[in-house]
């Protein structure tokens, strides 16, 4: 990943320049009324030199083409059927192994928070790629404040469990709620954030509403979506997939061109938008990530730790 300072970046640059005058539009709105959470008709955030060069998708390809299997298994389920979910009120349990416990209110958490834009680099495990210009903040945010306890070595997530909105929770496909789980350094690392936004707008229920996980140097289901459950705990968390198909999706699913699923390659990527006959990109390690993160794998077999 190349980086780039925050006074360098700008949104003319790497999109196009109508949707960037839109964009600055709904910023000076949202400066008016000032930031009212995920209700705001735009999300004002600074640049972060933690961005990516590399030209974002477009926000149709990102909001028609993605994952969450809670609305049905495939690419354009979630934009068909999201539209159904409430968003407003929204919670968050915070338990575990933490000082002050309890279920916080949405804009309880995001009080106080400096959001980023955060242009990252997207890997599915399915060897597609895009590259989202998230909205959000640092998850060691919200641990800090509610304080983490010495037990704790793991953080788990919960999605929201609401079959009645989410059409996709009444097969079995999965073990609902879906779960996902990080070890509490990569929890607290600068680049795993808490995205409530993307593109300057409030987030697409389809792509995680109102908010979720974005960890990018791992593969996408490790981002979970419309969390509403963190827990610090000590032992390493059941995770959905990982339940599923041990022997298919690890729990840590670092991004590795060297460890393929054992039903395809992972050595090179197909990226979405770049057109039906372009050829794959060459995947990297880490996802490109691997001088802010290849320290937390110190001693590991790479291979093994999938």
């Amino acid at each position: 990943m190349r980086h780039q300072n925050g006074s360098d970046l700008s949104w003319s640059d790497v999109t196009d320049k109508s949707v960037w005058l839109n964009r600055r539009q709904l910023i000076a709105g949202a400066a008016a009324i000032g930031l009212a959470g995920p209700a705001a008709a735009g999300i004002s955030a600074v640049p972060s030199s933690l961005s990516t060069q590399e030209k974002p998708n477009t926000l149709e390809e990102i909001t028609s083409y993605n994952n969450f299997y809670e609305f049905g298994l495939g690419k354009e389920d979630p934009a068909a059927y999201a539209s159904a979910l409430t968003v407003d009120p929204w919670s968050i349990q915070i338990d575990g192994l933490v000082d002050r416990p309890g279920t916080y209110p949405l804009d309880d958490i995001l009080k106080g928070v400096t959001l980023e834009e955060r242009i990252y680099r997207f890997r599915c495990v399915e060897a597609w790629g895009m590259v989202i210009p998230w909205i959000g903040f640092p998850l060691a945010t919200v641990l800090d404040r509610v304080g983490i306890q010495s037990g704790a070595k793991y953080v788990a997530f919960e999605t929201l469990l609401r079959p009645e909105e989410m059409p996709g929770q009444r097969s079995s496909i999965l073990d609902w709620p879906y779960r996902e789980g990080l070890r509490l350094d990569e929890a607290m690392h600068p680049l795993t954030i808490l995205a409530t936004g993307l593109y300057g707008e409030e987030m697409p229920k389809q792509n995680g509403a109102p908010i979720r996980l974005v960890v990018p140097w791992k593969y996408g289901f490790k981002s979970i979506k419309s969390i509403v459950r963190i827990s610090l705990v000590a032992e390493q968390p059941e995770t959905t997939w990982n339940m599923m198909a041990p022997g298919e999706y690890g729990f840590y699913a670092n991004v590795n061109p060297g460890v393929d699923h054992p039903r395809w390659s992972q050595a090179s990527e197909r990226r979405i938008g770049a057109g039906l006959f372009s050829s794959r990109q060459e995947t990297v390690l880490f996802n490109g990530y691997a001088d802010e993160v290849a320290g937390l794998y110190k001693g590991m077999d790479l291979a093994k730790f999938y």
